[in-house]
C-alpha cells in the first residue's frame, strides 16, 4: 500500500498506527479527501484556530497544520502517536492534541468532524460544541455515505443546528451544520448501572465500548477470573470501564491490579469505577497505553483480555495479535494469560503459536474462555 496522499499538487506521506509489516490499508479514506477537496474553497484566517474532531491517523490534521493553528480531539492514544508521527515526517508545525473530555479552544475558525462510530460520543461532541463554537463558524463533518443515516442527522438538528448534507462522492458524504446557540444545553453525566450478580455499579463515558450495560462477553470472562495467592501482578488489558480488572482486585486483594486501554475516556471510567467498587484503590492502577508498549519483560502473572476484533470502522485481527504477543513477552514463567472471543475467531490457533499450552476454561453457544500458560 502506497502512503502517498496527493491531492492539489501537495503530498503528505501517511503511516497508519500500530504499524504492520506490509500493510494493506492506507491512512486516509474518501471521506477525507472530500473533506479536504471542499476545503480547498474556503479561505482560512491563519490567525485563528480550525479545530479537528476524531482524526483516525492524522489525515486532516496534516492537512491544515501548515494553515492555521489546529486542535485535534481524539479519545484514542494510538491515533495521538499517529498524528503525531506523521507531522514530523512531514516536516509540519505541531498540532494541539487532546482528548475528549478536555476543554475545546476558544473562537475556532472551522470544525471538522470525522464521523464516529458511536453515536454516543457524536451526541456527546455536538453537545460539547454548542457551548462553544461562535455563530460564524463553519462546521463541516464528512463520514461513509452508509454510515449517514436519517438518525444521525437528527443528532445534528438536534444537539447543534440546522443541517443539510452534499451528494455522495466515491462513497463519502459531507454533514453541513450552522451552529444555533440557542440550543445548548447542560452536557450529558456518563451512563451507571448496575451488575447486581456481582455487586457491581459501573459508570461509562460516552465512548466506551457497551456504554449503558455490561456486554455479555464481559459478564461471561468475570465468572473465570481466579484467584490465587502467587498472583503479585495482574493486567486488564483493554480494560475498558474497568469491570474485569475490578473482579480481579476483588479476588486478588493481595495483588497489584493495573487496567489498560488506548482509550481516554475508559481509563476515565476505569478510574471512577475503582474508586467506586473497591474498598481501597492503593493497589489498583489504571493507564492510557498502545497495548503493553510500557511494561518490562516478565513482569505480571496474569493478564485478563477481551480483545477487540475492530479499528475504527475496520474489521481486523491485528490489535488481538498484538495484546497476545505482549502479554507474552510480559509474563512471568508459568504465568497466565485469559481471554474470552467469539467462538468463530478461533484465537487458539492463535495462542497455541506463543505458548507452551492452551486450555478452554468455559464456552457457551457464542463465546470461549482461554487460557494460554507461558
Amino acid at each position: 500500500m502506497k502512503p502517498e496522499l496527493t491531492l492539489h499538487q501537495r503530498t503528505l506521506t501517511l503511516t497508519r498506527f500500530p504499524v504492520r509489516k506490509n500493510e494493506t490499508l492506507q491512512a486516509w479514506d474518501a471521506a477525507d479527501e472530500y473533506l479536504i477537496n471542499h476545503c480547498h474553497t474556503i479561505d482560512i484566517d491563519p490567525l485563528r484556530p480550525i479545530l479537528i474532531l476524531n482524526d483516525n491517523f492524522g489525515a486532516l490534521s496534516c492537512w491544515f497544520a501548515n494553515q492555521a493553528p489546529v486542535t485535534t480531539v481524539t479519545d484514542s492514544f494510538i491515533t495521538q502517536q499517529a498524528i503525531i508521527n506523521n507531522l514530523n515526517a512531514n516536516n509540519l508545525p505541531a498540532a494541539t492534541i487532546i482528548d475528549c473530555l478536555a476543554e475545546l479552544p476558544e473562537n475556532p475558525q472551522l470544525v471538522l468532524i470525522k464521523q464516529p462510530k458511536n453515536n454516543r460520543l457524536l451526541s456527546w461532541q455536538l453537545q460539547q460544541l454548542c457551548h462553544l463554537l461562535p455563530q460564524d463558524c463553519v462546521v463541516i463533518t464528512t463520514g461513509k455515505a452508509k454510515e449517514i443515516h436519517s438518525s444521525t442527522l437528527k443528532l445534528f438538528e438536534k444537539y447543534l443546528g440546522t443541517t443539510k448534507t452534499s451528494l455522495a462522492v466515491k462513497k463519502a458524504r459531507l454533514i453541513f451544520t450552522t451552529v444555533n446557540k440557542s440550543l445548548a444545553m447542560p452536557m450529558p453525566q456518563p451512563t451507571s448501572w448496575t451488575v447486581p450478580e456481582h455487586d457491581l455499579t459501573m459508570t461509562n463515558y460516552a465512548n466506551v465500548f457497551s456504554s449503558d450495560s455490561l456486554d455479555i462477553g464481559g459478564r461471561f470472562l468475570l465468572d473465570f477470573i481466579p484467584s490465587k495467592p502467587q498472583y503479585k501482578d495482574i493486567i486488564d488489558l483493554g480494560c475498558g470501564n474497568g469491570v474485569i480488572g475490578i473482579k480481579a482486585a476483588r479476588l486478588n486483594p493481595h495483588a497489584n491490579v493495573t487496567g489498560v486501554d488506548e482509550s481516554f475516556m475508559a481509563v476515565a471510567s476505569c478510574r471512577e469505577n475503582a474508586q467506586l467498587n473497591l474498598a481501597s484503590t492503593k493497589n489498583f492502577n489504571v493507564m492510557v497505553a498502545n497495548c503493553l508498549d510500557d511494561f518490562n519483560n516478565q513482569s505480571a502473572d496474569l493478564v485478563l483480555c477481551n480483545p477487540p476484533f475492530h479499528q475504527n470502522n475496520t474489521i481486523t485481527d491485528h490489535i488481538a495479535w498484538q495484546m497476545f504477543c505482549d502479554a507474552q513477552r510480559v509474563l512471568r514463567q508459568n504465568g497466565e494469560l485469559i481471554i474470552i472471543g467469539n467462538r468463530q475467531l478461533q484465537y487458539h490457533e492463535k495462542l497455541n503459536r506463543i505458548f507452551t499450552k492452551v486450555d478452554t476454561i468455559g464456552h457457551n453457544d457464542k463465546f470461549v474462555v482461554l487460557r494460554a500458560i507461558k
